[in-house]
């Protein structure tokens, strides 16, 4: 079969909604996880990106295992903690699941860029997205760490070339943005109705 660093994530995101319709937690979650090789193959530059969205998986599989049946679906982890008026709380659930899917916006931007234009560096196609998606939510430090980190993105020929495997790479690319991107945008509409998709990192 062929495959690329991508196919267990698209593979994954083929089981993340019940019969209904419905987002279910765990298999979000490991969709989520299956990303996380993909932004290692970036070295140094991703390693922000990726302890976040380490951190907020943990988080949310965390608050899952303590009741599998009572957050089976993913929205269930937020009304819990709109119901305690816990969700603005930067340790909440509802955090956790804001910055998980702003940093996936983050990378589908990413990714969307390296197919739209074959003729920008690694860093330029790094930078574009961060503006598009992140920038607005980061405060200062946030915003000057990812700067510095930008400069470190490797050669795009190079990285094109690690995270290929045996696939059509290119496909794949198109696939995850396509698959994942209403996920995302699923996410930021329900938090959006319980007034919770504007929270700014402190």
């Amino acid at each position: 079969m062929e495959v690329t660093v991508f196919t267990p994530a698209l593979e994954g995101i083929k089981l993340v909604k019940s019969e209904q319709g419905e987002i279910l937690t765990q298999p979000f979650l490991d969709a989520c996880k299956h990303i996380l090789p993909v932004i290692d193959k970036f070295g140094a530059a991703m390693a922000l990106v990726k302890s976040d969205i380490g951190g907020n998986i943990s988080r949310l599989e965390s608050k899952y295992s303590s009741n599998p049946t009572k957050f089976n679906y993913l929205y269930s982890l937020v009304q819990v903690e709109v119901e305690t008026k816990t969700a603005k709380s930067s340790s909440s659930c509802t955090n956790g699941l804001l910055w998980l899917t702003r940093a996936m916006d983050f990378l589908v931007a990413l990714f969307q860029n390296l197919i739209e234009h074959a003729d920008w560096s690694m860093s330029q196609a790094c930078t574009d997205s961060y503006n598009k998606t992140l920038k607005k939510w980061h405060g200062w430090l946030a915003s000057s760490s990812f700067s510095v980190a930008m400069k470190l993105a490797p050669d795009r020929k190079k990285f094109m070339e690690v995270i290929q495997g045996t696939g059509d790479i290119s496909a794949d690319i198109q696939k995850f943005c396509t698959d994942f991107s209403p996920i995302f945008e699923e996410n930021h509409k329900f938090l959006a109705r319980c007034g919770l998709d504007d929270m700014k990192a402190s």
